[in-house]
């Protein structure tokens, strides 16, 4: 690092940007780099394609049984729902 001029704080601001981008650039490089994340992220995905499927599922087995019972309903004579 350069030691700033005096009276100049155009050097010390230039300075104390470019650490900050450093700063940023090293912590952008270290997230990218990390596999942790990506786990988090297929977890996450994993669950959702569960869900959907199970509420699909439950879904279609509700309109199955509604139709179930809806044919019962009619063969001892009283009004569907």
């Amino acid at each position: 690092m350069q030691t700033p001029l005096p009276g100049k704080k155009n050097n010390v601001l230039s300075e104390v940007s470019e650490m900050n981008l450093q700063t940023i650039k090293t912590s952008v490089m270290k997230f990218v780099e990390d596999e942790n994340g990506l786990t988090v992220v297929e977890y996450a995905i994993a669950g959702g394609l569960v869900a959907a499927t199970l509420i699909t599922a439950f879904t279609n087995l509700g309109a199955a049984v509604k139709v179930k019972i809806n044919a019962l309903i009619t063969a001892l004579g009283g009004t569907t729902a």
